[in-house]
């Protein structure tokens, strides 16, 4: 598995792939250390996230609501109300 942004592979063919049933796959936004990196430059400049908090029982109308592209923000789930 290769997480992050795949630059041009050598010696990849696509029919080894095929035969062989792989899957490749790229992704933009980087792997587990620049992840660390961002987490830590959010934390040292007080950086949050504006979120939601819903109770458990809303959680069905809570999906309805990102169905309808009614939300501003991510919802998060208050774990007290299970």
């Amino acid at each position: 598995c290769l997480v992050g942004a795949i630059e041009p592979l050598e010696n990849v063919h696509g029919a080894n792939l095929i035969l062989r049933r792989k899957k490749l796959a790229g992704s933009l936004i980087g792997g587990i250390k620049e992840t660390q990196e961002m987490l830590d430059f959010c934390g040292e400049h007080n950086i949050t996230s504006d979120i939601e908090m819903i109770d458990m029982q809303d959680i069905n109308n809570a999906f309805e609501r990102v169905q309808n592209n009614d939300v501003k923000y991510r919802f998060v789930i208050d774990m007290e109300t299970l």
